[in-house]
């Protein structure tokens, strides 16, 4: 008999998500800081990258609430089929948007440095947008990789 995912603790979904995103964001983070301006030291860059690797931990919990209302089930990313891709690049590019629209015009709460992409007609850097974008589908896998295994190994 095959265990059911759903069986899973929804705390251990969130938890995995959590800790993967912000591993891989953290990442990301780090990588595009030169295309920021004003981040003038190391000591600097790596406090920034990992509180907004932490926002970004929290935008993965708000796609992961979309593909729980859109599917109505927790462990909707495990298996998530075309649907499922669709409401990880769908919701990631609202919410990457909707981010750095407010961020950059209303809050004005950072800069791109020159070196950043423009989105044509948006004043919105490109590379936040495909971080939400990209990393999304293997942040889910991943912990949806974890959810597996632990899942199996409760099962033993």
């Amino acid at each position: 008999m095959r265990p059911q995912p759903d069986r899973i603790n929804p705390l251990w979904h969130f938890a995995s998500i959590f800790t993967v995103a912000v591993a891989l964001n953290y990442v990301w983070e780090i990588a595009q800081s030169p295309l920021y301006a004003g981040i003038h030291s190391w000591e600097n860059i790596w406090k920034h990258c990992f509180v907004a690797s932490l926002g970004d931990g929290i935008i993965l919990w708000i796609i992961h609430a979309v593909g729980r209302i859109a599917f109505g089930r927790w462990n909707w990313f495990i298996d998530p089929g075309f649907k499922g891709y669709g409401v990880m690049l769908g919701s990631g590019l609202i919410v990457a948007l909707a981010i750095e629209w407010i961020a950059m015009h209303l809050l004005q709460r950072w800069e791109y440095s020159a070196g950043m992409p423009i989105i044509p007609g948006t004043n919105i850097g490109l590379v936040p947008i495909l971080q939400m974008l990209i990393l999304p589908p293997a942040i889910f896998y991943i912990a949806g990789m974890w959810i597996k295994r632990r899942q199996m190994q409760a099962h033993r």
